[in-house]
């Protein structure tokens, strides 16, 4: 089991692709339907003719809702950079892309859609400019799957690169502490509280005592669902339903942690290791106010820097 993310510029076809892919929609808010855009995640999933299945997390372009990008991003092992062949690389094209080598995800495949609508020379254009972009990043070698997901041309090409690639990809979560990163909560009567996400780390059973890290509070497993089928377990990499009992739904947010009690703690301070996105212009100062994101957490920082006084590209 492993997890996809998309990734790429407003209207380029990621929610087009994931549902030509695994025929599900994953736009499910009617706002997004009635704008014809993706604003929080979605989720949808399919199988492999291995029989292994693979969850795909589907975030959205638009710079406004970045946020909601790097909630979906935080906890996937490959990414599909999406680029329409008729506008080519944009700026959230850029940022996306960016956003991914920071992350240092293991795997990328870059999709060319809508290339029925235009020729064979704009696309070997746009070849050039994907080329560019990869160029002296870990994904110089990803491979480029023109396809469209009006006809289906490509696409079939398109999953046999991902299952190459889920052959090649190692697993290095372990199996002993759980860890899991909620990005959306919810109630199902007669059922009560249901958290999901994905599990990046452990595994969960049925009947297991947990805890939400910033809340403080501690339920029990009420049941399991990955892929809207019940389990008793779930191992690492799964994007998993987790239905809690004894904890209300209106003290669950999203960023929150769900793990085994007494292991993880909130904490006000952090140590990390900054790395600059090549050629930006901005400088980060010493004592600036930034955002920081980890797993589908978000918070304001300040920063301090040991070293120097700024930061540069």
């Amino acid at each position: 089991m492993f997890v996809i993310g998309t990734a790429g510029h407003i209207d380029h076809g990621k929610s087009a692709l994931v549902e030509r892919i695994t025929g599900t929609d994953p736009d499910r808010l009617s706002e997004e339907k009635q704008r014809g855009m993706t604003i929080d995640l979605g989720f949808a999933w399919f199988k492999l003719e291995s029989g292994e299945e693979v969850s795909i997390i589907d975030v959205p372009g638009h710079e406004k809702f970045i946020k909601n990008m790097l909630t979906g991003v935080g906890g996937i092992d490959m990414a599909i950079l999406v680029i329409a062949a008729d506008e080519g690389i944009m700026p959230q094209t850029i940022e996306h892309f960016q956003i991914i080598n920071l992350l240092e995800i293991k795997s990328l495949i870059v999709a060319i859609t809508k290339k029925d609508l235009v020729d064979s020379d704009w696309i070997s254009l746009i070849k050039e400019e994907i080329g560019e972009l990869l160029k002296e990043s870990p994904f110089l070698d990803s491979p480029i799957i023109e396809l469209s997901s009006v006809t289906g041309q490509g696409v079939d090409d398109l999953i046999i690169q991902i299952e190459k690639k889920a052959e090649r990809i190692n697993s290095n979560k372990t199996l002993s502490k759980p860890r899991l990163a909620i990005d959306r909560s919810f109630v199902i009567s007669g059922f009560g509280s249901v958290v999901t996400g994905t599990l990046i780390e452990g595994s969960l059973d049925i009947g297991q005592e947990v805890e939400l890290v910033k809340s403080n509070q501690i339920g029990r497993i009420r049941g399991l669902h990955i892929h809207n089928k019940p389990y008793d377990h779930a191992g690492p990499g799964n994007r998993v339903a987790v239905n809690i009992s004894g904890i209300s739904h209106q003290n669950i947010l999203r960023g929150d942690t769900l793990t085994i009690p007494n292991w993880l703690t909130v904490t006000r301070a952090v140590d990390v290791q900054i790395k600059m996105v090549r050629n930006t212009k901005k400088i980060l100062r010493h004592n600036s106010s930034v955002m920081f994101y980890t797993g589908a957490s978000e918070s304001m920082v300040k920063v301090r820097l040991l070293t120097s006084n700024e930061l540069a590209s």
